[in-house]
């Protein structure tokens, strides 16, 4: 097993720093990967932000099939294992998701049911759920994961963020956390959307009150500088890729497209990413649903499988070139494509084919609409994938999340 200190920052973890600069330190560039470096070392997503029945749908998962996947909330893969496949390996190069991934897994492993399950991942302001950690889960975990969710922040335990509400921590929850505080300084309170009754009324809401913040110049400023979307886990290389969408180069209208997707294209009892955006937490029970991977009808599938996951602090090309040839069949990148140099891709890619089996599958995120790798992967490899543009196309429009501009797959045909 990987060890990794509890409060690994961006200068101790190599593996991270060499996946995210490539700029010299004191150019612009290098400044701002170094930035995105360090908020990106400690917990960024305490949620994935991506649709897992969206990859589900994508992956036609089987009972043989072996997943590949990178970890971040670890939503996502707890989801896959309602499928029984028959293993998952989870690589993430942050050490916070790691912990966080092997948490939700003894969570599942050893909290008496489905309701304590629900408490402790779900709820807020739940003040027993460390107690619970204490009596049920600190026991059954590895010395290491034990150790980060015991060690202190700000003079508590890292556990005690699960008695309070753990998604308004971590990267991705400070900054929804800042965009509720814009919108109350120009008086409009966000979690109304969340008292709509139709998808019609929340058009209304939008149209009214959300559209018009994006005119605001305090807002066109924030948003015209790569910063203002490090929150978001988004790096330079994607903030490029998403302003490069809009005339003005401005990042403004993107977001305010993708947000109005959030919004208005899925009913708020359907889409759980947009409880998360708006009230900061899951809809009660009856207003809302919750992710996949806590309804209750998968709760006994994914309690039975979680055996078959394991969780390596290493890069998807790193987990692979140990691994032997034709040992899989379905690899989730999520956006991680998007960071990467032509370099970087190719050798993914090797590792990927060398690894994969016939029907093998691909499934991946972009910032931008278009496929990351077409036009950068070396023919060599590229002729040995089938991009299912249509059903690409297709499900990139099913995806409740709606923060990205693509979603792809590839079939290995040969």
């Amino acid at each position: 097993m990987t060890e990794f200190a509890p409060d690994a920052g961006f200068r101790k973890n190599r593996k991270l720093k060499a996946a995210l600069l490539r700029h010299k330190a004191l150019s612009k560039d290098g400044l701002s990967e170094r930035l995105f470096g360090l908020l990106f070392s400690g917990l960024v997503y305490p949620q994935i932000w991506a649709d897992p029945d969206l990859d589900m749908q994508a992956m036609e998962l089987q009972p043989h099939h072996r997943i590949v996947t990178i970890g971040s909330g670890g939503c996502n893969m707890l989801a896959y294992l309602s499928k029984s496949p028959a293993s998952i390996d989870v690589v993430d190069l942050n050490p916070h998701h790691i912990a966080l991934n092997r948490l939700k897994l003894a969570a599942f492993r050893n909290l008496p049911g489905h309701a304590d399950l629900v408490r402790f991942l779900a709820q807020p302001n739940e003040a027993t759920n460390s107690s619970a950690f204490d009596q049920f889960l600190a026991a059954n975990l590895d010395e290491t994961t034990r150790s980060y969710w015991n060690g202190r922040k700000f003079g508590r335990r890292r556990i005690t963020v699960f008695d309070r509400n753990i998604y308004k921590t971590g990267l991705l929850g400070r900054f929804i956390g800042a965009a509720h505080l814009l919108a109350r300084l120009h008086g409009i309170d966000l979690t109304e959307i969340t008292r709509t009754r139709s998808v019609r009324e929340q058009r209304q809401f939008f149209d009214e009150k959300i559209a018009p913040l994006f005119e605001k110049p305090i807002v066109r400023w924030i948003t015209s500088r790569k910063s203002s979307l490090f929150g978001l886990g988004i790096p330079p290389q994607q903030y490029d890729e998403l302003a490069s969408l809009a005339a003005d180069q401005s990042i403004a209208p993107v977001l305010r497209h993708r947000l109005e997707k959030l919004a208005c294209h899925f009913p708020m009892r359907d889409n759980y990413f947009a409880w998360q955006a708006f009230a900061r937490r899951y809809a009660p029970e009856g207003e809302g649903p919750l992710p996949t991977y806590l309804k209750r009808e998968h709760y006994e599938a994914i309690r039975d499988n979680v055996d078959r996951v394991g969780v390596h602090h290493a890069s998807f090309t790193e987990l692979l070139s140990r691994e032997p040839a034709a040992s899989r069949d379905r690899y989730v990148l999520l956006d991680a494509q998007d960071w990467m140099t032509d370099q970087q891709l190719n050798d993914l890619w090797t590792e990927i084919t060398r690894t994969a089996r016939s029907g093998a599958r691909v499934i991946f995120r972009t910032a931008a609409e278009k496929s990351i790798i077409e036009g950068r992967l070396s023919p060599a490899l590229r002729d040995q994938w089938t991009y299912l543009e249509d059903r690409s196309r297709e499900l990139t429009s099913l995806d409740r999340s709606a923060i990205y501009g693509g979603f792809h797959i590839y079939e290995k045909t040969a």
